[in-house]
């Protein structure tokens, strides 16, 4: 029977196959602690898939505290990712509020409330994928802080706005808002037109807005990579896709409500060439 470990491992390689192929460039031996936070992470982030309600989508958000906080141990030791991830965060120190604040910001997630502003959506790509990055990172620098807050932060902006927007269709057949109100707003652009899947003119322009958004985050990632330790680089690959992305997104023929992919050979060529390349081609 595989281990925790090993389930996790799985897990990420079927839900997140970015951050399973660049946790292929990490040293053997952070590969498993890489797997256990990052299914943690993908076990928190489709709670809205599975539990459909806010309720039961509650009730797992809670028993997830519970597991940070030390409780529920029979329960953690029949739920693999629970298990390996509480081990991880001994081993490397990995700092409980920051975990906390994933689950926090998970609760949005679950409920149909519009994301009110653009600073509220930074918050939340903060408390989520950015907090990821700088996980990993303190993995890779075996449970030290690596000094790398801010470059992570950036990094996780533009990697999250970009992936709400490939998402987009998605979102909206769920009635999910995580375009911000007040760039909608900025726009004449309404919120209706989102839900109903009508790409109109002012709503492109609250989308290229967006965009523009993460590049800007996207340059200053890059701009600070230079200072960071190179061991940390493989949390930092899978930021090497937002370009490539947002590129195509710029593209006079994209449709915001049409799926967005880039070919899986693509994407791997990528994360390839930005590891050879120190990741000075984000």
């Amino acid at each position: 029977m595989p281990d925790a470990f090993d389930h996790c491992e799985q897990i990420v390689r079927e839900a997140d196959k970015d951050r399973f192929l660049a946790t292929l460039f990490a040293p053997a031996k952070y590969r498993r602690p890489l797997f256990a936070l990052y299914a943690f992470n993908v076990e928190i982030a489709r709670i809205r898939e599975m539990a459909r309600e806010p309720m039961p989508g509650e009730i797992r958000l809670q028993w997830w505290r519970d597991v940070l906080a030390g409780g529920g141990h029979g329960d953690v030791a029949a739920h693999p990712v629970a298990a390996a991830l509480r081990e991880v965060a001994v081993r490397y120190r990995l700092p409980p509020t920051m975990l906390a604040d994933m689950i926090e910001a998970r609760t949005f997630d679950i409920y149909d409330d519009p994301m009110a502003s653009l600073a509220d959506l930074d918050l939340y790509c903060v408390r989520t994928s950015a907090a990821l990055v700088e996980l990993a990172a303190r993995i890779l620098g075996d449970g030290k802080d690596t000094g790398t807050g801010d470059l992570a932060g950036h990094a996780g902006i533009a990697y999250a706005i970009t992936g709400l927007l490939r998402a987009l269709p998605i979102h909206a057949a769920r009635r999910q808002l995580y375009v911000p109100q007040d760039v909608l707003q900025r726009y004449g652009a309404q919120q209706e037109d989102v839900f109903a899947g009508t790409a109109t003119t002012e709503l492109r322009a609250a989308l290229a807005e967006l965009r523009l958004h993460a590049r800007k985050h996207l340059t200053a990632a890059r701009d600070m990579m230079a200072g960071a330790p190179a061991a940390i680089a493989p949390a930092f690959l899978p930021v090497a896709l937002v370009r490539p992305v947002l590129d195509r997104m710029e593209k006079r023929r994209y449709q915001p409500f049409q799926p967005l992919d880039i070919p899986q050979w693509r994407r791997q060529w990528t994360l390839w060439r930005a590891a050879r390349s120190g990741l000075r081609r984000l």
